[in-house]
């Protein structure tokens, strides 16, 4: 996207937000370690608060993307989340999420998961809302993940358009 698409579009760029929480044993299943709909969870939430202050809008997630679960989250371990708006669309926005777990008594932190969400700004009636400010790629680790989200945000609309037009 860029300013001759929409050229009265304000530009910002995205800042990297972070939220952090403490395991609790109803988080975790028989192994100890934390289940995977809550690290899910977690995920969502954290790509939610990066879009809402990127954009300003109420969002709603349209989809979870790339998934990967590297290592578990134990009980007891701090789990922080580290999110940031890497590619937008007219009202869509690509947000990549990292989880790292960190032994509270050590302080040994580890990359556990990381995923990619859409997230769509939406308007009163609950429609997309085309008004998502434009993202500013300020250096070269911001220029190479958008390319990363515009890959998925281009994966996206793909997997639509089939479901559209009948094709799989």
């Amino acid at each position: 996207m860029d300013n001759t698409t929409f050229p009265n579009r304000l530009a910002r760029a995205a800042n990297e937000e972070r939220m952090a929480e403490i395991i609790l044993p109803h988080q975790t299943n028989g192994y100890g370690t934390m289940f995977g709909g809550d690290v899910m969870a977690l995920m969502d939430k954290a790509a939610a608060i990066a879009a809402l202050r990127f954009c300003r809008l109420p969002v709603v997630t349209a989809s979870t993307e790339r998934i990967d679960f590297r290592t578990p989250i134990g009980q007891g371990e701090i789990v922080e989340a580290f999110s940031r708006v890497i590619y937008v669309g007219r009202s869509s926005m690509v947000v990549r999420v990292h989880l790292f777990a960190e032994h509270p008594l050590i302080g040994d932190r580890r990359l556990c998961t990381t995923g990619y969400f859409s997230m769509v700004a939406i308007n009163r009636e609950g429609g997309p809302a085309p008004v998502v400010p434009q993202l500013l790629l300020l250096d070269d680790d911001a220029r190479a993940e958008h390319a990363v989200g515009a890959e998925i945000h281009a994966a996206i609309a793909a997997r639509r358009n089939s479901r559209t037009t009948g094709r799989s």
